[in-house]
């Protein structure tokens, strides 16, 4: 696994790099945990008109319910997340992660009773919240400066394949639903009594994958070093950049890290440098799910009807927005070290407001058909290449080395109890408002996170873990 590539560093200097398929692999295992994440955060959205005929759930608060729970399993993994990333390090945390994947697919699946299908969810959101904070911190930490936005990006890609991989696999298990279906019809067809299962069972074949993978890649050096392990952190960078890599970026850790080791939730309380960045990751990782785009594809059944679409067609719609979100996904591979973290967040909060306040006019002025469909998945578009996969690697840069694990739990609980009370509200706030003004609420805050992010988020393209650090002193 050795070639003979190079990593240009930020003062033009080329780091010789002998293992950056070893590298670029440990990226890509970490990141089969987004691609889990997105495959079962978004699998519920095709499954819901089965198991609810089969399960018999018509009142809007129990449909509400049955697709938010997940989110109280994410809330406590986000929460755990920064101890078990601190006490047993970030590739056994991961390794947890794929083995309640892989467990709580296939309960989820075989579920018998409506308590047990809530139950298995919430114990798949416990694997969604410990592999949506660990996946990119694991990234961050094992990347060189110049390519660590595309390294952590690579988890965003997983998540929206995953996202894709569960809307085409909805789409090939589903028959199609007659015209004028009742709910007992679906209830007693295939979809209602097998094909919902095997859509929530299909996740354990890429939970195994991932399972595997993890037994096979390296600790995080910056853990092991932040542990007092620097022969550990050494081996570490070796296997992922080679000798001379290793003993560059090993100097640079000692200088910023010196022998202190991780610290917890109440060092960051205490001190206020450490309080300042909390708080904008916490404002970012809110503003990327209050930002709307997830009610699209959890709720893409209910807004595509809106829009005058069967549900055969929304099935396919739904498939559209999915290839859509990975090409624009791919475009902010390329785009987030030439443009920056700072302007892509710009750039998404702006598009999204605008494209909100014209799809809410479309609403209100009862249009149906390919115009609201268009404004959707420019909508995805826009969200795929900036504010998805900029959060996170934001996130994944911003805390110092000493409280990074703690940080980052705090931030994606935020980002957790922002996206269930987002999916909660949604068809409640709906219903008394109407799809068109609540997207006009969409816009207001997008508007809103722009104007954050212009005070407040500084650049971090092109800069050491390290170096970012002490800007915040």
């Amino acid at each position: 696994m050795h070639g003979h590539d190079t990593i240009t560093a930020n003062d033009g200097a080329a780091l010789p790099v002998q293992s950056t398929t070893t590298l670029w692999l440990a990226a890509a295992v970490s990141a089969l945990g987004g691609l889990l994440f997105g495959y079962d955060w978004v699998v519920i959205g095709g499954a819901k008109p089965f198991y609810e005929a089969w399960f018999g759930i018509v009142a809007p608060a129990a449909q509400a319910w049955a697709i938010s729970c997940a989110l109280i399993g994410c809330l406590a993994g986000a929460v755990g997340s920064g101890v078990i990333s601190e006490k047993l390090g970030r590739r056994r945390g991961l390794l947890i992660a794929a083995v309640i994947f892989a467990v709580s697919s296939i309960g989820t699946g075989w579920a018998g009773s409506m308590g047990a299908f809530t139950a298995w969810r919430v114990i798949g959101g416990v694997a969604i919240g410990l592999a949506s904070g660990l996946s990119p911190l694991y990234i961050a930490e094992i990347a060189p400066a110049a390519i660590r936005g595309r390294l952590v990006c690579l988890n965003q890609i997983a998540i929206v394949l995953g996202i894709l991989g569960a809307q085409v696999v909805n789409w090939l298990i589903a028959e199609p639903v007659p015209a004028g279906a009742t709910l007992a019809d679906i209830a007693a067809s295939w979809n209602g009594t097998t094909g919902w299962r095997w859509m929530f069972a299909s996740a354990a074949v890429p939970a195994a994958a991932f399972l595997l993978g993890c037994l096979m890649i390296p600790e995080s050096p910056r853990w092991l070093a932040g542990r007092g392990d620097w022969h550990g952190a050494t081996r570490a960078l070796a296997r992922l950049g080679g000798d001379v890599y290793a003993d560059g970026a090993l100097r640079e850790i000692r200088g910023a890290l010196g022998a202190s080791r991780g610290r917890g939730l109440a060092a960051v309380l205490r001190e206020p440098r450490f309080m300042k960045v909390l708080v904008i990751g916490i404002v970012l990782a809110v503003l990327q799910q209050w930002c709307g785009i997830n009610v699209i594809f959890n709720y893409a059944q209910e807004i595509f009807a809106s829009a005058g679409y069967a549900v055969s067609d929304t099935m396919f719609n739904i498939v559209i927005t999915g290839v859509v979100n990975c090409v624009f996904t791919l475009v902010a591979l390329v785009t987030v070290e030439r443009w920056g973290r700072r302007r892509l967040m710009l750039l998404g909060c702006a598009g999204l407001a605008i494209i909100y306040l014209l799809l809410g006019a479309c609403y209100l002025a009862g249009m149906q058909g390919w115009p609201l469909l268009l404004l959707v998945v420019l909508a995805i578009a826009c969200y795929a290449m900036t504010l998805a996969p900029v959060t996170w690697v934001a996130l994944s840069e911003i805390f110092p080395n000493e409280v990074r694990g703690a940080c980052m739990a705090v931030a994606t609980t935020a980002l957790w109890a922002a996206c269930f009370l987002l999916t909660y509200t949604f068809p409640l706030i709906n219903k008394a408002m109407g799809t068109g003004a609540t997207f006009w609420m969409y816009a207001v805050i997008c508007a809103a996170g722009f104007v954050f992010v212009l005070r407040h988020l500084p650049e971090t393209q092109g800069r050491t873990l390290e170096e970012i650090e002490a800007g915040w002193r």
